[in-house]
């Protein structure tokens, strides 16, 4: 039997209805709607299936955003086309099925015996020999050897010019038939299966039950009834966020349009949520103790969700899907960096929002992340000069190259690096900088610095400020250096102790000299003095707001490039000595001990002026860092009613026989004629088919040629 491509041929009706018939059960059709169905369901895996539309328009920009969106590809597995693609290859399949499952059980019971003797002349694999026994004696020989050896055997006797001689059929691997049926009827599993646990039934009710997505916010409770499905909905498949302690019995369905909210039968309490990680910060494990309360009967009933091991009620699976913050409450210090204003402390929960002012600007502050755990990598970039022969290693060179394809030749020195925490700052025309600073410093290149990281919009990375940890691992010199900076009489009084301390003896012009300098470049630096940078034509001109940029531009406007180097040599020299005197100056009138000159103060001045030069162009007037923190954990789980689910797991199991069935089942079919020569003798002529040509079928019938025919190797 061949399978046809062919669909069914239908004789009544019209001839436009008899090609639709004819289309939908053919072969080419079921497998162009296949086709489809993979493309679109890359087109699901790679595009992150119901997000909110901001973050589509963030990474496809406005235009394309709409033109996605207009074709449903941001639900890919719940628009209209795809499940009437699947609808239509249902169909198709099904049709195939019907119109060859006759022809496969027909061909189960036919041997073909009825293949003339000529015919057998036409296979590739064929033989003749002369038996030394008559064809009916030969022909129950060869049937009882085929037969012993698991071939379904049938003899026919025929009436030939030389007497009567006997045609034995023979037959084996009959069940690669049966994976054909198996891996079609799998598909319509699959594809029944899916359209009952999809978004089918939701639609459903949205389109003749009066169901609509619900668009606004506020509680869950007072969510209208029309937003709202039954707990004795057949199929859905939503999210559920259960606090540490709270008990929760609502989830969240997501719609383009909104979501929609799907009340359980049963509450969730979260009792504990426990999270392990690896050392690369990943997590290891998380899972949820939970208790169980059921609405009808008041059962309580405990269980353990983990990845992989879902808990089970009222036909419901409950799933552990991710975790996320639980409305931690963290308590930020604001520490000035381009304002005047005074520290001073702000409580809130993640998730939660509180008012700012500075001046006569109105900003918000959003508490958006805590994460209680940051692993960072820390491996050194210096691997050495190879020019230099006392630092090439060949075995270890050559061994760090070999091994998994994975092996770095760096390698990764993984470090917990403590607590972090992410706020927005909004102003009053909706414009928001997400900010991402460390509680604790961390130490990079010799130095201990605290990093307080920003970015404008959500694609960019996030780039981070440096600022020095000071002897008591805190930002308060920094504060005070950078508040002191802002002061112009600080600034003065700092430029003549260090006239005083830098000119020997009583030469009066020089110290007045070197104090106009000083002056000069504590001006520019602290953005007194503005002064404009050098940019092209086409751009409009811009000044630098102070740092060592404004010292820069004022080396470039105003000293030839031959004496531009020595000049900068000289006026950073200048700049650090009065930095470090502003630095004494700020503490002795917060009234601590002067710093002592040793090598751990340069390195921090040192470290302390290129953050202050950065510290100009951070778009906040103060950080936030974090100083204390209460964590709530929130564990979200994927709540299901999959009836389909079943039937999935069939049709998986029906594809996995039918396609090693048909893989690996070789349906084989053996003739042998035996025409009769005298009354002792015949002349056999044998010839095999294999539906794949291949090696084995070579050697099972040079075989079967040994046995049968009795002919020598």
């Amino acid at each position: 039997m061949t399978v046809s491509t062919q669909g069914v041929q239908v004789n009544i009706g019209s001839r436009a209805l008899s090609a639709l018939v004819e289309l939908l059960s053919s072969m080419r059709f079921a497998i162009s709607l296949l086709t489809v169905i993979c493309i679109a369901s890359v087109i699901g895996t790679v595009i992150k299936q119901h997000e909110p539309f901001g973050n589509y328009v963030n990474q496809f920009g406005p235009f394309w955003a709409d033109v996605f969106a207009s074709a449903h590809l941001y639900s890919v597995y719940s628009a209209w086309w795809f499940l009437l693609i699947l609808a239509f290859l249902v169909t198709s399949t099904s049709l195939c099925i019907a119109r060859n499952t006759p022809k496969i059980f027909a061909d189960f019971k036919t041997f073909k015996e009825n293949v003339r003797e000529q015919s057998l002349k036409a296979f590739p694999n064929r033989a003749e020999q002369l038996l030394g026994e008559s064809a009916e004696v030969a022909a129950n020989r060869i049937g009882q050897t085929l037969l012993g050896a698991g071939w379904k055997v049938k003899l026919q006797s025929r009436a030939s010019a030389d007497g009567t001689g006997w045609m034995v059929a023979a037959k084996k691997g009959t069940a690669n038939k049966i994976g054909y049926l198996a891996a079609h009827s799998a598909i319509v599993l699959v594809c029944i299966g899916g359209l009952l646990d999809g978004d089918l039934m939701v639609r459903g009710q949205t389109w003749f039950n009066g169901k609509t997505p619900f668009t606004g916010g506020g509680l869950i409770a007072d969510v209208p009834a029309q937003h709202r499905l039954s707990p004795s909905n057949p199929t859905f498949r939503g999210n559920l966020l259960v606090t540490e302690g709270t008990t929760a019995g609502t989830a969240i369905l997501a719609q383009p349009e909104g979501v929609l909210l799907q009340d359980l039968p049963f509450s969730v309490e979260l009792k504990k949520f426990v999270v392990e990680y690896y050392e690369t910060g990943m997590p290891k494990l998380f899972a949820s103790d939970i208790v169980i309360h059921d609405h009808e009967t008041g059962e309580k009933k405990e269980a353990r969700v983990e990845v992989n091991h879902p808990a089970s009620h009222r036909g419901i699976n409950i799933y552990q899907s991710s975790f996320d913050d639980g409305g931690s409450k963290v308590t930020l210090q604001a520490l000035p960096l381009n304002s005047p204003t005074k520290p001073f402390e702000v409580i809130g929960t993640i998730g939660s929002t509180a008012p700012l002012s500075n001046g006569s600007e109105q900003l918000t502050l959003e508490f958006t992340g805590l994460r209680v755990i940051n692993v960072e990598n820390f491996s050194g970039t210096d691997l050495g000069s190879g020019t230099d022969v006392r630092k090439v290693d060949l075995r270890t060179a050559i061994e760090s190259r070999l091994g998994s394809g994975h092996k770095t030749v760096t390698e990764k020195v993984l470090r917990n690096v403590g607590p972090s925490i992410t706020y927005k700052l909004r102003d009053s025309a909706g414009q928001a900088v997400e900010y991402h600073n460390y509680m604790l410093p961390v130490e990079i290149d010799g130095a201990r610095v605290y990093l307080l990281g920003l970015r404008e919009t959500p694609a960019e990375p996030i780039r981070y400020l440096r600022v020095p940890a000071d002897r008591e691992d805190s930002l308060q010199d920094f504060v005070r250096l950078r508040a002191a900076l802002a002061d112009p009489a600080l600034r003065e009084l700092a430029v003549q102790r260090y006239a005083v301390s830098a000119v020997e003896g009583e030469r009066a012009e020089l110290a007045e000299a070197l104090q106009g300098s000083a002056a000069r470049a504590m001006a520019l630096f602290a953005g007194a003095e503005r002064i404009a940078i050098a940019g092209r034509a086409d751009q409009p001109p811009q000044t630098a707001k102070g740092g060592l940029p404004a010292v820069s531009a004022f080396l470039e406007a105003n000293v030839p490039a031959a004496e531009r180097e020595r000049a900068s040599d000289v006026l950073v020299r200048i700049l650090n000595g009065s930095l470090f005197e502003l630095m004494q100056i700020s503490r002795e009138r917060a009234g601590l001990a002067p710093l002592p000159r040793d090598e751990v103060t340069q390195t921090y001045m040192t470290n302390a002026v290129l953050s202050l030069s950065d510290a100009f162009y951070y778009p906040a007037p103060m950080t936030f860092q974090l100083k204390d923190f209460e964590h709530v954990q929130a564990s979200v789980f994927q709540v299901a009613r999959a009836p389909g689910q079943n039937i999935v797991y069939l049709g998986c199991l029906l594809l996995i026989i039918g396609v090693f069935a048909m893989l690996y089942v070789r349906e084989r079919r053996v003739w042998v004629w035996l025409a009769p020569v005298g009354e002792s003798s015949s002349q056999a002529s044998m010839a095999l088919s294999s539906n794949r040509k291949t090696m084995e079928a070579d050697e099972e019938f040079e075989t079967l040629k040994r046995q049968l025919l009795k002919v020598q190797a």
